[in-house]
């Protein structure tokens, strides 16, 4: 698992996350993880996949 920050709409507020990366249907990348603080899920699109 990786860091990353993304936005929770829970919290409204930028947080950092540990997730795991996965492949949406159009074929661009994303991680996947939950909120620290409030145990959202929350997601932040990486770009394509090359």
């Amino acid at each position: 698992m990786a860091k990353y920050e993304a936005y929770c709409v829970k919290c409204k507020d930028k947080r950092e996350f540990e997730g795991e990366e996965t492949t949406l249907k159009n074929g661009r990348r994303a991680a996947k993880g939950s909120c620290p603080v409030c145990g959202t899920t929350v997601m932040r699109i990486l770009g394509k996949a090359s």
